[in-house]
């Protein structure tokens, strides 16, 4: 190497840091203003998403309330390790809960994917559009109402003794009234259309809005070359919200161990007989708390929960990566 060289190099190192030094001022000089407008959203997020994490450890402690501190008691409860988690998975009802669980949530994610489609499909055909208005707000609904409300309005048809379908139904086709809430056989059918009716509409809504979206120009060049309507559902209007379809099953996929609680507890109002078909994670813990007490079960099953929905989340990217990677998430 020449001294020639080796000075060129030695200027050149020097004047780098210099050179990264104006890149950085000059950055935060175009950038720093979104910063500045995104630090309130930050912190927000910081204090109401991230920092309760820190009540994940409670999963894996046992909670003696030794002081009137709640703080103090945490610190110095023991460590007892997945102790906690054995509740979940060393009674009988283990397999019952999670099949449950898990079978509900498939069938509500495909219910409301199949049917949230076609009705958004159905609400974009209407030539009138201040019916189709009507049309939604009605099914939209449904959305606001509490479970509360919900049960109430199940029992007014399910009531063994004056429920509509017992007493106006059922004997109008000939058929002996059924006593709803002790024959669990009707469960797995009930809830998910009374899911199905009061959620649909916010996935219609949802599915709709992006096919608004598409350019008319699609379905403009289609007609001319003599595509059907079906033909431009299917090659135009369903490829074009893949996106939005990908976006709604993965938030859904992730809290598949997840349940309604109000559905599973009000609707059915915690008629023990029918457990074998309606009792879930969440009514599940939720009885266990009211009996025992023990907060640090409860915890470990709610992030049981979560840990599982995030995997499920992981590998269904995953998936679809695989398959087309413009359509992944991450």
């Amino acid at each position: 190497m020449t001294p020639s060289t080796e000075a060129a190099e030695v200027v050149a190192k020097a004047k780098a840091p210099r050179t990264r030094t104006k890149q950085n001022i000059g950055y935060w000089k175009r950038y720093g203003a979104f910063y500045i407008m995104m630090a309130p959203a930050l912190l927000v997020l910081l204090m109401n998403n991230y920092l309760p994490m820190i009540g994940s450890l409670i999963a894996f402690k046992q909670i003696e309330y030794t002081s009137t501190s709640f703080i103090k008691s945490f610190l110095e409860s023991k460590w007892v390790g997945l102790e906690n988690f054995n509740y979940l998975f060393s009674t009988t009802d283990a397999w019952t809960i999670t099949r449950n669980t898990l079978a509900y949530n498939a069938v509500f994610i495909v219910l409301n994917l199949v049917i949230g489609v076609t009705l958004a499909l159905l609400f974009n055909a209407m030539r009138n559009r201040r019916l189709a208005k009507l049309h939604q707000t009605a099914m939209f609904l449904p959305y606001f109402l509490s479970m509360v409300v919900i049960s109430y309005l199940v029992y007014a048809f399910l009531n063994p003794d004056i429920g509509i379908f017992n007493k106006f139904v059922l004997p109008a086709l000939g058929i002996e009234p059924v006593d709803w809430y002790t024959e669990s056989k009707w469960w797995p059918f009930i809830l998910p259309i009374i899911n199905t009716w009061k959620g649909i509409g916010y996935y219609a809504v949802i599915f709709l809005a992006a096919i608004i979206g598409i350019d008319n120009e699609y379905y403009e060049a289609a007609t001319i070359d003599g595509a059907s309507k079906w033909r431009q559902i299917f090659s135009i209007t369903i490829p074009l919200i893949r996106p939005v379809i990908i976006i709604l099953t993965f938030l859904q996929i992730g809290r598949i161990f997840y349940s309604d609680f109000g559905l599973f507890f009000q609707v059915t109002r915690n008629s023990g007989i029918l457990y074998d078909t309606t009792l879930v994670i969440d009514t599940y813990v939720y009885q266990g708390f009211i009996v025992s007490g023990d907060i640090g079960m409860s915890s470990a099953a709610g992030l049981y929960q979560a840990v599982v929905g995030f995997v499920l989340v992981l590998l269904s990217n995953l998936v679809i990566r695989r398959i087309s990677r413009d359509d992944a998430l991450f």
